[in-house]
């Protein structure tokens, strides 16, 4: 986890936009690398989104991520279908407003009407499981944000792109030590 942490601040500090592919089996620690790298983008004044393949999964990483920045003032919102509607329309304006840090939700993130004030940041859990609208809408924010994608089981295409130079990749080989 270390090495993949200073990878990505490395990354993060340059003044190309990163795409990095982030392995490692479930458990290994990728949300909490994502978790580390979010907090670096919210401390330098930039919105971060993280995009889930389910409804569930948003959720659970939201929970996650109030947990983790409860001591610190990072306003964290999610988008997916448990929220009611009238909430929906607060979180937007905020989100646009720049009063969100930090938004997590499914697809519902790449709508129209979803806007940040500044961006820096996505993350993406499991890249491959989003259709091909959504990834022609991820590759345009590609261009100049920060991106990590975070995979347990990377399609090959995504891990040739690695292995060609096209993306940085860092690996979890190892579970944390309480695990």
């Amino acid at each position: 986890q270390s090495v993949a942490i200073e990878e990505i601040k490395k990354d993060m500090m340059s003044n190309k936009p990163m795409d990095r592919l982030l392995c490692g089996d479930v458990g290994f620690g990728k949300t909490e690398v994502a978790i580390r790298a979010a907090f670096k983008a919210v401390e330098n004044g930039k919105q971060v989104a993280y995009l889930c393949p389910t409804t569930i999964l948003s959720s659970q990483h939201y929970k996650t991520f109030r947990e983790r920045f409860k001591n610190y003032a990072v306003n964290i919102k999610v988008l997916n279908r448990f929220v009611p509607p009238a909430s929906v329309k607060e979180i937007l304006k905020d989100t646009k407003d720049g009063k969100v840090d930090i938004l997590i939700g499914t697809h519902r993130l790449l709508s129209k009407d979803v806007q940040f004030k500044d961006l820096g940041f996505l993350i993406i859990d499991e890249e491959q499981r989003f259709g091909v609208e959504h990834k022609e809408k991820i590759k345009e924010m590609k261009e100049s944000i920060d991106v990590l994608s975070l995979s347990a089981t990377p399609i090959p295409r995504t891990l040739q792109m690695s292995l060609i130079g096209i993306r940085q990749l860092s690996q979890l080989e190892t579970p944390p030590s309480n695990r």
